[in-house]
C-alpha cells in the first residue's frame, strides 16, 4: 500500500485533462449527493416511476455498473486466472474497477429500494429462494466478499496462490449473479418481449464486452495513448478478443429482432417493431455500441490502438442506452388489459422520460466510480510487479 494523506489526495498532475475529469468528478458527486437529499425529503415521489413503468433511470444504470463490474473480472480471470501471460498485468486494476463499479451498483440501487437497511435484514431473515431478485441481491453479495478478498491477496498480503482460488471463486460467482439478473428479466412471463432464456446469455455477452471497453478505457486514461512495449500486445489481443464478441452479439440481435418478427407473437412482435424504430437503439446500442467499434477493428485487422479508446468511448455510451433500452422496452407495452379486451382499443405504449432527481443519482454514481478509482490509484499499488 502506498502513503495516504489529505495532501497526497489532492495532489495530482494538473493538465486539462485531469483537470476536466476532476471537475466533472466533483460535480457528479454533488449531483449525487443532492439527488440524495431530495430523495430522503420527497421520497419515491421525486422519480417520475409509476405503476404502469415501475423501473426506471436507477434500475438501468445499476444494471449499468453491474455489468461493468462482471465484465471487468471476466476480463482479469483472462491472466489472473487462466494465466495468460499478456493480461496478468491488468489484474489489479481490473478487480480494483470490478469492486468499485459494483459499489457504485449498490450505492444506485440502494435509494431506489428506499430502506436498504430493512432489505438487507429481511434478505437473510426471510430469504425468498424461488425469487430471482433474492438470489440476485445474494449471489452478488457473495461475489462481492470473493472479488475483495482477490484483490487483498493481489495488493496487501501478496499470495497469488490465495489470490488465484478466490480469483476461481469470484469469477464463478459473478457469472452466477449476472446470469441470473439476466434471469430477472427474462423470467417476466407477463412480458412476452423480455421472456425468454435469452437474456442470461445476452447478459454474460454484453458484460464482457462492457470490460473491454472499460480496459481501454483506463489504460488509454492513464498512458495518454503512449503505450509501453509490454501493453500494446495485450490490447491488440484485447483486440481480437472484442471483435469477436461484437460480432456475436450483433448476430444475437439480429436474430432476437427477426424471431420476434417473423413470429408475430401478440406484444412481442408489436413491443420490438417500436423499439427497432427508437433512436436510442439505432443510434445509441447499434451505431455507438456495436457497429463503430466493430469495424474499426476489422478494418484495421485488429491492429489500430488509439482508435479504439474513443471507440470505447462511444462504445460505453452505446452500452448505456443497452441498459436503459433494457429496462424501458421491457415495461413500454400496456397491461391494462381491461381496456384492451372490452373496449378493443389499440395499445398506447407507455411514455418515461427520468425526473431530474433519477439523472442526478444515477449519473451520480458515475462521480462514485471515478472517486473511488483515483482513491485506489493513490492508496494501492495498481501496476503489475512481475511476480506470478
Amino acid at each position: 500500500m502506498n502513503e495516504f494523506s489529505i495532501k497526497n489526495l489532492i495532489t495530482f498532475q494538473k493538465t486539462p485533462l485531469n483537470l476536466l475529469v476532476a471537475v466533472i468528478t466533483v460535480l457528479l458527486l454533488g449531483a449525487f449527493v443532492g439527488g440524495a437529499v431530495y430523495f430522503f425529503l420527497h421520497g419515491h415521489h421525486a422519480f417520475n416511476v409509476t405503476r404502469q413503468h415501475p423501473w426506471g433511470l436507477l434500475i438501468s444504470m445499476y444494471v449499468f455498473f453491474v455489468v461493468s463490474s462482471t465484465g471487468l473480472c471476466i476480463i482479469s480471470s483472462i491472466g489472473h486466472v487462466f494465466g495468460i501471460k499478456e493480461f496478468q498485468q491488468i489484474g489489479k486494476r481490473a478487480i480494483a474497477g470490478a469492486i468499485i463499479t459494483l459499489l457504485s451498483g449498490f450505492a444506485v440501487i440502494a435509494l431506489e429500494v428506499g430502506h436498504p437497511v430493512r432489505m438487507l435484514i429481511y434478505n437473510v431473515l426471510t430469504p425468498g429462494l424461488t425469487s430471482a431478485i433474492w438470489w440476485m441481491g445474494t449471489l452478488y453479495g457473495i461475489y462481492l466478499v470473493f472479488i475483495m478478498f482477490e484483490f487483498f491477496f493481489l495488493t496487501v498480503k501478496v499470495n497469488h496462490k490465495w489470490s488465484k482460488i478466490f480469483g476461481i471463486g469470484g469469477l464463478l460467482a459473478g457469472l452466477a449473479a449476472h446470469s441470473n439478473l439476466g434471469a430477472v428479466f427474462g423470467f417476466l412471463i407477463s412480458r412476452p418481449s423480455a421472456n425468454g432464456v435469452f437474456y442470461p446469455v445476452y447478459f454474460i455477452l454484453s458484460a464482457m464486452i462492457t470490460g473491454c471497453y472499460l480496459i481501454y478505457l483506463i489504460y488509454g486514461f492513464k498512458y495518454r495513448n503512449n503505450y509501453p512495449s509490454h501493453v500494446i500486445p495485450m490490447l491488440k489481443k484485447l483486440n481480437k478478443i472484442l471483435g469477436m464478441l461484437l460480432g456475436v452479439l450483433i448476430f444475437f440481435e439480429a436474430w432476437k429482432i427477426i424471431t420476434a418478427l417473423y413470429g408475430d407473437m401478440p406484444e412481442r412482435a408489436e413491443t420490438i417493431f417500436h423499439v427497432i424504430q427508437s433512436p436510442t437503439f439505432i443510434f445509441g446500442e447499434v451505431l455507438l455500441g456495436m457497429l463503430i467499434p466493430f469495424f474499426i477493428i476489422l478494418f484495421s485487422n485488429a491492429e489500430a490502438i488509439k482508435p479504439m479508446v474513443y471507440a470505447s468511448l462511444t462504445g460505453m455510451v452505446g452500452i448505456f442506452f443497452m441498459r436503459y433500452d433494457l429496462v424501458h422496452d421491457t415495461l413500454i407495452y400496456p397491461m391494462d388489459m381491461l381496456k384492451r379486451s372490452e373496449y378493443q382499443l389499440p395499445p398506447t405504449f407507455v411514455e418515461y422520460f427520468p425526473s431530474a432527481t433519477e439523472f442526478a443519482i444515477g449519473f451520480g454514481g458515475i462521480g462514485i466510480t471515478l472517486f473511488l478509482f483515483y482513491v485506489a490509484e493513490k492508496l494501492f499499488n495498481l501496476d503489475d510487479n512481475g511476480e506470478h
